[in-house]
């Protein structure tokens, strides 16, 4: 088992499983890196196929998974100019990781769901 205890602020810093994947399991890296593995997007497509993501939010997280190495940044020449992101190599590896995660979470919902329900009662 990978160590993933931290007894101080340094060991935290410097731990590989928390560095790593406090940068790829937010709720707005899964949705985008979910969402360019279907292709390339342009930032209007992707902020309408997320849906509910403001602009400076999905902004941050592009840029975030950009600076990883998970997917690029494409600046078409205009007019208009175009800006697209795809997976790298390394984001699509991301991608296979991910997608049991995301079935496993859509087919437990109901129960999840159940559970919570009789926990709030």
């Amino acid at each position: 088992m990978v160590k993933v205890t931290a007894l101080t602020k340094e060991e935290a810093e410097n731990c590989p499983v928390r560095s790593v994947l406090t940068r790829v399991t937010g709720k707005w890296q899964l949705l985008i890196v979910l969402n360019l593995g279907n292709g390339a997007q342009r930032f209007g497509e992707l902020k309408r196929s997320i849906g509910d993501v403001t602009q400076r939010v999905l902004t941050e997280n592009l840029r975030t998974l950009e600076r990883d190495g998970h997917l690029t940044r494409t600046v078409h020449p205009g007019p208009p100019l175009a800006v697209s992101y795809a997976l790298t190599d390394r984001g699509f590896a991301l991608l296979t990781v991910l997608k049991p995660l995301v079935d496993w979470a859509a087919e437990n919902f109901d129960d999840i769901a159940q559970s919570r329900n009789l926990a709030d009662q």
